[in-house]
């Protein structure tokens, strides 16, 4: 598969911006400057970006707390992600919510989620039914993760995708561990994208730290799904190189496996490749670097500056309000 120029420094800007901004948080976090809790996305990023980057401009995507990539690259600003995190009423929930929770907009063809992770999937085959149903040529795309995979929904959705024969990708995220449970410890299959004959669904297991193998796969499966081929599983196999959330220190986990995997990074591995392809040199790197690094100084101090939300709008955007009758 050819890749343009464009396609590579997209790529890389997104891949690199998404780190800088994980790291920016957890500093910020660790400063007393946000609210709720934090999770990172470190070691996802190839998987996050490259199957964003493999959608179409209409198509729908319900990503989840590691793929802050997918919101960036979908259009999501910085300034408006920061203030999520903030608190601020300039946030994607408006300071209803914090961290990842609650992110989506669907003039950006995000569905947000909770932390219930399973139930935004029935939400993107629904999405995916309706595109068939108006016979239109979009695609719906869904992230979950090896803990998540057990749960029941995940099972109800990938049965309905198949059944219906609908334009819908599922991508399983696996970083080995559901919070403090090895996967090995959940199910007895050697893969989570096993499940997927037990649906008559095609299904693959590619190495997620590989932005060119994510980009790969997913591109044809979505424009195979665009074209009335149907649902497909791809199992993407990373690891998670922080804790579960910022307040988790990883015990349970072999520190020779985390070495393992950090000799693997997604990122240092893509510009590697970068650099082989002449594409990447020292001075496009720093060059590179210092501009993200301007833009989120620039969405935090938006951020920092932005209001909080106005407790007399907090019923405002609800499907229910309690009657005081």
């Amino acid at each position: 598969m050819d890749f343009s120029n464009e396609l590579l420094e997209r790529a890389h800007y997104w891949m690199r911006f998404t780190r800088a901004f994980d790291d920016r948080l957890d500093f910020l976090f660790k400063q007393g400057k946000l609210v709720g809790g934090l999770f990172s996305q470190r070691g996802h990023e190839a998987i996050s970006v490259g199957a964003a980057l493999a959608l179409g401009p209409n198509d729908v995507i319900s990503p989840l707390h590691r793929d802050m990539g997918a919101y960036f690259v979908r259009g999501m600003s910085a300034e408006r992600l920061m203030s999520q995190f903030f608190g601020r009423a300039t946030g994607p929930s408006r300071g209803r919510d914090v961290n990842m929770h609650g992110n989506g907009d669907l003039s950006l063809g995000i569905i947000g989620f909770v932390s219930h992770l399973p139930q935004a999937l029935p939400v993107a085959v629904g999405c995916a039914h309706a595109f068939k149903l108006k016979k239109e040529p979009r695609v719906a795309m869904n992230f979950f993760g090896d803990g998540a995979s057990s749960e029941g929904l995940v099972h109800e959705a990938m049965n309905w995708a198949s059944v219906f024969h609908l334009p819908m990708i599922f991508i399983v995220e696996n970083n080995q561990y559901a919070y403090s449970t090895p996967t090995k410890k959940q199910m007895r299959n050697e893969n989570v994208a096993d499940r997927a004959a037990g649906y008559a669904m095609p299904s693959i297991v590619i190495d997620g730290n590989d932005f060119f193998q994510v980009y790969e796969t997913v591109h044809q499966a979505v424009e195979h799904a665009r074209n009335g081929g149907g649902p497909a599983l791809i199992e993407c196999k990373t690891m998670r190189m922080r804790g579960h959330a910022i307040h988790d220190n990883m015990s349970y986990v072999s520190k020779d496996l985390l070495v393992e995997w950090e000799q693997r990074d997604p990122i240092t591995r893509f510009e590697n490749r970068l650099r082989e392809m002449n594409f990447l040199d020292e001075a496009k790197q720093t060059e590179l670097l210092a501009r993200i690094e301007r833009e989120i100084d620039a969405a935090q101090a938006f951020a920092e500056n932005a209001p909080l939300p106005d407790a007399e709008k907090l019923t405002e955007g609800i499907y229910a309000e309690a009657s005081n009758q």
